[in-house]
């Protein structure tokens, strides 16, 4: 988005183009909407750039429009209007990853947060973002998730302190639903793996802060850190490999699966 407020050229440019293939296509504002699934004032708000188009939407929209692949080529486009810069490449990458990995401090890994947390947190955001911001960076957040129902999935396995399981971010119905999604989530997905750090851990490899980690189809691996001020992105080999070490021992360290899932439940339990 432009920083006035007001959409970008990019994102003029895409909901005109969306507007002008749906009126080759001889459809209705309405027909549209009802042949691609989503409500008529999403499919205005397309078109006005008043909404960032998710993939999905660009994709099938391409073919009901029948627009020769023009949809689907701005797609790259759209990722640049959801995600900052240091993301970008992230995001990404993460569509088409053999293994997702993260050691979470302070919050529930974006793959597994719920709606009504991801509103939660982009609420809690100092300074404040707008309504209409907290919503592109909810549904950014949400279209991510996508990767864990992809055909073949990747294998996804995250370590989180049992703090975040007592923070009460948007109150205590939105930490418990929370907690049942993620116990939904172990439960539903085999390649999904989740551990619990208990506060009382004498020994702990994870003082440094939270990170996440991603292996490529291709071999590359990658990590990701957030600090105050910004995130970055780790390529370097041998800093990679060491941060992969220390994942490893952090799961050698936080309880088994089985475990953490029945904390998780008596947790959930208690609220």
């Amino acid at each position: 988005m432009a920083t006035s407020g007001e959409p970008s050229q990019v994102l003029r440019l895409v909901g005109e183009l969306i507007k002008i293939h749906r009126t080759r296509a001889g459809l209705t504002q309405k027909a549209a909407a009802d042949r691609l699934l989503i409500s008529e004032s999403l499919m205005g708000a397309y078109e006005r750039a008043e909404r960032i188009p998710s993939l999905e939407f660009l994709g099938t929209a391409d073919r009901v429009f029948d627009a020769g692949g023009a949809l689907c080529a701005c797609k790259e486009l759209v990722d640049e209007e959801k995600y900052p810069a240091k993301f970008l490449d992230w995001a990404r990458l993460e569509r088409q990853a053999r293994v997702i990995s993260a050691y979470e401090t302070m919050l529930f890994p974006g793959l597994l947060q719920t709606e009504g947390y991801a509103y939660a947190l982009y609420r809690s955001r100092k300074p404040a973002y707008t309504e209409d911001e907290i919503v592109r960076h909810v549904e950014a957040r949400l279209e991510r998730q996508a990767v864990l129902s992809r055909t073949p999935p990747p294998y996804v396995g995250y370590v989180i302190e049992e703090s975040v399981l007592e923070k009460t971010l948007g109150g205590t119905t939105v930490l418990k639903d929370q907690l049942l999604h993620l116990l939904d989530c172990t439960r539903r997905m085999n390649h999904l793996t989740v551990q619990v750090m208990p506060s009382h851990q004498h020994t702990h490899a994870g003082l440094n802060g939270p990170m996440q980690l991603m292996s490529t189809a291709e071999g590359r691996s990658l990590v990701y850190v957030e600090a105050q001020g910004g995130g970055k992105l780790i390529s370097k080999p041998e800093q990679v490999a060491d941060l992969f070490d220390l994942f490893g021992i952090l799961r050698a360290q936080a309880l088994t699966p089985w475990e953490s899932a029945e904390l998780i439940e008596k947790k959930a339990e208690q609220l």
